[in-house]
């Protein structure tokens, strides 16, 4: 339960419009392989650097400028966009995911965000960070299924955003709070 004036939120890259159209189409072509699956909005796919969860209006306002900061030491990035998993990596799947091979640059982006938010009094995050964009989830136990192979190319990376979510029993709607481009 969300203090009053808290928000639910999260670091992420945003991706472009282009791939969030690929990447419909994709869920489309997956959809009837993969049973009982609920896919995620495609306008709603983006690359989670950090996720926060419960987050003061005082916090909010403490990662802004560290936010800032760590996008603009980093620079904008083509990565590759390719290769269907699942989470957990064994047992009855969870989440679809669609990896990316992201540079060096991206990964020292991830890890000052996570040094924003234990500065702004978030509690580490235990889980190691992988690269990978939420296609679909999973609500009762289902098989694993054999995936097909996924390859969309390239995609441009170039803005940080702090995002709200609000969860909704149509899915969660994401907002954008503050959007720092790469690079400065």
């Amino acid at each position: 339960m969300s203090a009053v004036g808290n928000t639910r939120a999260f670091v992420a890259i945003e991706l472009d419009s282009p791939l969030r159209e690929e990447l419909g189409d994709l869920q489309a072509r997956l959809r009837p392989r993969l049973g009982g699956i609920r896919m995620v909005r495609p306008e709603g796919v983006h690359l989670t650097l950090r996720f926060l969860g419960d987050t003061s209006p005082a916090q909010a306002e403490s990662l802004r400028a560290r936010l800032a900061a760590a996008a603009a030491l980093c620079p904008p990035a083509s990565v590759l966009v390719a290769g269907l998993g699942m989470f957990p990596e064994r047992g009855s799947p969870r989440i679809l995911w669609l990896g990316l091979e992201v540079p060096p640059s991206i990964l020292h982006l991830q890890r000052a965000c996570e040094r924003a938010a234990r500065t702004a009094g978030f509690d580490r995050e235990e889980r190691p960070f992988r690269a990978h964009l939420t296609l679909g989830r999973w609500r009762e136990r289902v098989p694993r299924p054999d995936l097909p192979p996924a390859d969309l190319g390239s995609t441009q990376l170039d803005a940080l955003v702090l995002f709200r979510s609000d969860l909704r029993s149509s899915g969660a709607v994401y907002t954008p709070l503050a959007r720092f481009p790469l690079g400065g």
